[in-house]
């Protein structure tokens, strides 16, 4: 146990030392306006490339992988939509953000802290193989169903050109194909370059963490809303349950792929679905209250994923075969 505390403590902590420093000083939230850009555009890119450069090319095409994670991942997506249009009559854009807030977990900024920390840099492919696709399937997902619901006609190569050029612009998604561009062609950066990668790589998970827990603290929970009743289940719980199940039925992954896979999947609905609330106006302040919810609960769900996996009581493979 005091392994998985230690394994669990430096990533809370540094959320709780966040929300702290945040209550006390009560600076204006357009303060972390610079610490985003550092983490959005030049920390956490620096973290992607560094690690997919240094990958061999022939693991960073590992389709059965990405086609089982993003089937499940937007399994739980319909699910919890279904749910939301079935049982509150939630209208397409509410339960839009309901069905992204149990399958988009914070894969961005918590995932590369907490995956690199507990597995190694073993979990480097499949963390960004995994950010990088489903980020496009969710940056593809929200204004799609946008569109479909506001009933206007619109054209179809406007709306394609509009998710191309959000899913091709992103910072990570950039650095993700510089990276693997880097690797393919076996570039390494001149030694004064690399160590500059080397240390803005290094500050991305501690200054996303830190940054994570301001968010939360100037988002406070004001009530919790009746939708979270499902929608925090199927993300903490069904999520990494269905993740576990479904690699280890329709393939025979590494027990490091697998393990990050689910433990990403276990992680608590990402800050983006905020973000994405606020772009269309929709569900904006129970999203904050989803994102903290489910990361205050998370403390515990993630905990016990942990220790299910390092005491051996979770197998890699539920089916060998």
């Amino acid at each position: 146990m005091i392994e998985i505390a230690g394994l669990v403590f430096p990533l809370f902590g540094l959320i709780l030392l966040g929300y702290v420093a945040a209550r006390i000083t009560r600076q204006p939230q357009e303060a972390m306006g610079w610490l985003s850009t550092f983490i959005i555009y030049v920390s956490l890119p620096c973290l992607f490339f560094k690690l997919l450069s240094q990958t061999p090319v022939e693991k960073l095409a590992s389709w059965d992988f990405i086609g089982v994670n993003l089937l499940t991942t937007f399994s739980i997506f319909v699910m919890v939509f279904a749910i939301a249009r079935l049982t509150t009559r939630a209208t397409t854009p509410e339960a839009t953000i309901q069905g992204l807030a149990g399958a988009y977990g914070n894969i961005g900024f918590m995932g590369p802290g907490i995956a690199l920390l507990a597995f190694g840099e073993l979990a480097a492919v499949p963390l960004a193989l995994i950010f990088c696709f489903e980020n496009i399937m969710h940056f593809t997902l929200a204004p799609s169903m946008m569109a479909f619901a506001s009933g206007k006609s619109q054209n179809i190569g406007a709306l394609a050109f509009e998710i191309l050029k959000k899913v091709l612009l992103h910072p990570f998604i950039i650095a993700t194909i510089v990276g693997i561009t880097a690797a393919i062609l076996e570039f390494t950066p001149p030694a004064p370059v690399e160590r500059l990668i080397d240390y803005l790589a290094q500050a991305a998970a501690p200054c996303a963490l830190f940054a994570m827990g301001v968010t939360l603290a100037l988002r406070p929970l004001k009530r919790v809303p009746g939708e979270l009743s499902f929608i925090i289940p199927f993300n903490l719980v069904v999520h990494p349950i269905l993740m576990y199940l479904a690699l280890s039925w329709f393939g025979d992954f590494d027990a490091i792929w697998v393990y990050t896979a689910v433990l990403l999947a276990a992680l608590p609905t990402a800050t983006n679905v905020f973000v994405i609330a606020q772009q269309y106006g929709v569900w904006v302040e129970r999203a904050s209250a989803t994102i903290m919810l489910s990361t205050m609960i998370s403390v515990a769900t993630v905990t016990a994923l942990l220790y299910g996996i390092t005491t051996g009581l979770m197998p890699a493979d539920l089916f060998p075969g």
